[in-house]
């Protein structure tokens, strides 16, 4: 019987491109006959790459990864046009964090900055500049409307939080059809877009509650007890560790953003590890174990880890050292095509790397 995993693929914006080299080095290289993929859960950008990828195995399409990579495509500056705007957009915020140029806070509900996006934007795909409009073009989201709740793996799980209520909030496709506004509101960074308003409540960014959702993963109320995963796969964005105490204003940023971005991520493994550890010294009685279908522990990410000799951790797929010690806050806005095909191509060769060394630990090639 195939290893049952989940994966769960952290938010970053521009920067979760990696997460789509990530994932199609993983289907490129035929995951699905090694392992049952029981749920995808993603948060902002992961939430658009685990989406897309959750979508294209429902569908059945013959390569998982292609929509994914033409939305991806899709996305990147391709005119003149797109190039200056994306361009002056990004240097135009390195130079405020570095304290070249004065920060002014506007709201995204402002007419000052309704009147300059609006201007700034002459001339651009309309695509380019509407988040809503780009997945309709790779999706269809009328027919995903008729499919209902789906029941069947995998499980998809988008993370967004309710700033009404100012809880965590969870769109799971085991109960309910996803809609284009749950990815809008798993995506909705505040300071940029105005809040995604769904039935009456309004959603931010998923990077607010869980990012990537995982405890949601192992709960039988979300997933189903057929699909909680002997694995859980998570595809990093934010580097955990750093060389240097960060000094300057820019620097200082973009650490916090990272240290932040980290924060719920290192809650749910360390909820899921102690999970484990109750689980090893027998703590649960046999009939809620049969309740619960656990057999044996959760792995969960190796660099978690405070004791390394533990069985059931496994690696994270990270960025290299390289190409994350290039990348700034800025970096998760900008969509220049180079940029994006860098943190592809890394997305592949770690993703590739990862599968290989996994299939030789479990002897599976």
């Amino acid at each position: 019987m195939k290893p049952k995993i989940a994966i769960a693929c952290q938010g970053g914006g521009s920067q979760t491109a990696f997460t789509a080299g990530v994932l199609k080095a993983l289907f490129e290289n035929k995951v699905q006959d090694y392992f049952n993929i029981v749920s995808l859960s993603g948060t902002s950008g992961g939430a658009i790459c685990a989406f897309l990828i959750w979508y294209s195995l429902k569908k059945g399409d013959e390569i998982i990864w292609k929509r994914m990579i033409d939305f991806w495509q899709d996305n990147s500056a391709q005119t003149y046009q797109e190039r200056f705007f994306n361009d002056f957009v990004i240097k135009s915020l390195e130079w405020v964090s570095k304290g070249l140029l004065p920060q002014y806070a506007l709201s995204p509900y402002s007419p000052a900055a309704k009147i300059w996006f609006s201007f700034a934007t002459q001339g651009l795909r309309s695509r380019f500049t509407d988040l809503k409009e780009l997945l309709e073009t790779h999706i269809d989201f009328s027919e995903l409307k008729t499919w209902g709740p789906q029941l069947e793996a995998p499980i998809l799980v988008l993370g967004s939080c309710n700033i009404i209520t100012g809880k965590l909030h969870k769109f799971v496709s085991r109960l309910e059809s996803i809609k284009v506004e749950h990815l809008l509101a798993s995506a909705c960074v505040p300071n940029i877009f105005p809040a995604v308003s769904i039935e009456e409540m309004a959603y931010w960014d998923g990077l607010f509650s869980d990012n990537p959702p995982i405890r949601s993963l192992i709960r039988p109320k979300f997933v189903g007890l057929e699909n909680i995963p002997q694995e859980i796969w998570v595809i990093k964005i934010n580097p955990t560790a750093t060389d240097k105490i960060p000094e300057k204003p820019d620097d200082i940023a973009d650490r916090r953003n990272e240290v932040e971005g980290n924060v719920s991520l290192f809650q749910s493994l360390d909820q899921v590890e102690l999970i484990n550890d109750l689980f090893l010294r027998n703590a649960f009685k046999d009939e809620f174990l049969a309740e619960t279908e656990l057999r044996e522990p959760i792995k969960i990410p190796k660099s978690f880890a405070d004791d390394p000799d533990r069985d059931y951790y496994i690696p994270m797929i990270e960025m290299s050292k390289e190409l994350a010690d290039s990348l700034n806050y800025e970096s998760k806005l900008d969509r220049c095509p180079e940029s994006l095909k860098r943190l592809i191509d890394d997305g592949e060769k770690q993703g590739k790397l990862f599968l290989e060394t996994r299939l030789r630990q479990l002897d599976l090639r």
